[in-house]
């Protein structure tokens, strides 16, 4: 991910929350394992662990035994030594702010009547995780059962608790709901995946580089847009605006 200074966060709390609050990320991998796709990317739901402030963190997730890049980690893992399940490459996750919108440079209310010297462009937020990979895959070992156990029971907490918040209501619904043989088995058709963090970058691509007068025109058409994402840019580009100002 290019990282112009300006567009770029090393805040490492608040990227931490960044992906709290968008924990669906694209997970990458590069894997030499014919005759599976070399490079293979799937979207799958994270919880964030940081032990200390000072800690990059770790990243838990599972994926389908049944994806193609599944299958592709555990070639690589049976080809190399299966009781060391590490990845020998780096793996990327990206996390995205779902609010992203097309900038026209009709917005550009002082250096468009000025020069003319505008282009289009598109404002985004992103952070981006490269880390190592440690995989949880085999059937019957207690270590990949409670890792999976683990992971499933704090990823539904973590996501029912905020639909319990915006409802209004107490008691979400727990992974102890479900019949405890229906999940062991649904258990047998997924993968584990354990990312230590080894580094960690934020990109706010928000018209921070614009002049003030840009900026405002900026802030004033997407709110003259009025849906819910131009809003949202718009509250994006007033904030990121007022750290360079």
């Amino acid at each position: 991910m290019y990282l112009r200074p300006i567009h770029s966060s090393h805040d490492i709390p608040a990227l931490h929350d960044f992906i709290r609050e968008n924990p669906l990320g694209i997970f990458t991998t590069a894997l030499d394992a014919p005759p599976h796709a070399f490079i293979q990317a799937s979207h799958i739901p994270w919880v964030l662990d940081v032990d200390d402030p000072s800690d990059l963190g770790t990243l838990r997730g599972h994926i389908a035994r049944a994806n193609p890049q599944a299958k592709a980690i555990i070639h690589t893992l049976n080809l190399n030594n299966p009781q060391t399940p590490l990845l020998p490459s780096q793996t990327m996750i990206l996390f995205n702010n779902p609010h992203h919108h097309y900038i026209t440079p009709k917005f550009y209310t002082e250096t468009k009547p000025t020069s003319g010297k505008v282009v289009p462009t598109w404002n985004y937020a992103a952070v981006q995780v490269y880390g190592e990979a440690r995989v949880y895959y085999h059937l019957d070992d207690e270590e990949t059962s409670r890792f999976l156990d683990a992971q499933l029971r704090d990823l539904s907490d973590q996501e029912e608790s905020k639909i319990s918040l915006r409802l209004g209501e107490g008691n979400p619904w727990k992974v102890s709901d479900a019949p405890a043989s229906y999940v062991n088995t649904l258990k047998k058709g997924i993968i584990g995946i354990e990312i230590r963090i080894q580094s960690i970058a934020g990109k706010y691509k928000m018209s921070q580089e614009l002049g003030r007068g840009d900026r405002e025109g900026v802030v004033q058409g997407m709110v003259d847009l009025g849906d819910e994402t131009a809003i949202k840019v718009a509250e994006m580009v007033k904030e990121r605006g007022e750290l360079v100002s």
